[in-house]
């Protein structure tokens, strides 16, 4: 009879393609990215994207001068921004903009000052909102389950997070390695990090995933460097669509963090570690029932957990 873990991995497998209707609109996320990653945008046009990816309900209705108040540039700066992006000037990106806010606020439900009784309240409030999002990011999986392919193949698998990120990185690699054969784990940066994946790749290692969330270190955007530069590709999670460190990925997944508390929360890159995991678990569910079947056993020999 299997555990109740390897009943999930059965059970919860990602099924390729768009889901219908929800599919039908593209969430907003998806739809800005579009826009803005082709084009190759100046650290201060990448401030606006940002900016405009975080706040495109509100910011989708501003004028061209408190944009440029908001996001600390010059009109110009955002008039030519919108040329970048393919569009003949402020107004007509605007226009598209003003869409996709609507379409935004179409499909999520208001949010009433009555819910926001206390700051408690509002910091799992914006959690919600992160998750509707990743929701509709959801709608269409098959990143996801490429890049969890990929990562399923590479042996060794290694797992990167500094600082902050380093909990996020350990979760990731803690279930990680009851269904791959060879997770390396790198929380320290500097040399230590650049000689963990230098070995991985001489190792046969293919892919780094890395997490970076706020604040980014600079030896982050080094070890994402180092990693290029020894031939790994990047899988990345973070909650910037676009900057320094996502340029050195080559597949991004941005998720929101709540910021309403003193201390950040991540219950959407939890998720999105997750997801990675379960396509992780599909790409080879052979192996994977293998290996847990294997941890049970074990598990079981040596007395790890309490019965329940």
């Amino acid at each position: 009879m299997p555990s109740p873990q390897q009943a999930r991995a059965q059970a919860s497998a990602i099924t390729s393609g768009r889901a219908a209707p929800e599919a039908e609109t593209a969430a907003p996320t998806i739809r800005l990215r579009e826009l803005f990653d082709g084009p190759r945008l100046s650290p201060g046009q990448r401030r606006i994207a940002q900016y405009l990816i975080e706040h495109i309900t509100e910011a989708a209705f501003l004028s061209i001068t408190d944009l440029a108040e908001r996001v600390g540039v010059s009109q110009p700066s955002v008039t030519r921004f919108a040329a970048a992006v393919g569009f003949s000037g402020y107004p007509a990106l605007r226009e598209k903009l003003q869409a996709i806010a609507l379409s935004a606020l179409g499909s999520t439900p208001a949010t009433t000052a009555e819910k926001r009784s206390n700051e408690l309240q509002a910091a799992v409030d914006a959690e919600i909102a992160n998750l509707e999002n990743m929701r509709r990011d959801f709608a269409d999986p098959d990143q996801v389950i490429a890049v969890g392919r990929a990562l399923s193949r590479s042996t060794p698998l290694t797992v990167l997070g500094l600082r902050i990120s380093g909990s996020l990185a350990e979760y990731f690699a803690y279930a990680a390695r009851r269904i791959h054969p060879d997770v390396r784990l790198v929380t320290r940066g500097g040399s230590v990090a650049y000689d963990a994946l230098l070995q991985s790749r001489e190792a046969g290692g293919t892919w780094l995933l890395a997490f970076s969330m706020p604040r980014h270190g600079q030896e982050t955007l080094t070890a994402l460097r180092v990693a290029h530069s020894a031939g790994l590709k990047v899988a990345l999670i973070t909650d910037l669509a676009l900057g320094p460190v996502a340029d050195e990925a080559d597949a991004v997944f941005t998720t929101g963090t709540g910021s309403r508390l003193v201390f950040d929360s991540y219950a959407a890159p939890v998720l999105m570690s997750a997801a990675l995991l379960q396509a992780m678990t599909d790409a080879d569910p052979e192996r994977t029932q293998a290996r847990l079947e294997e941890y049970e056993q074990i598990a079981e020999q040596h007395q790890f957990f309490l019965k329940d």
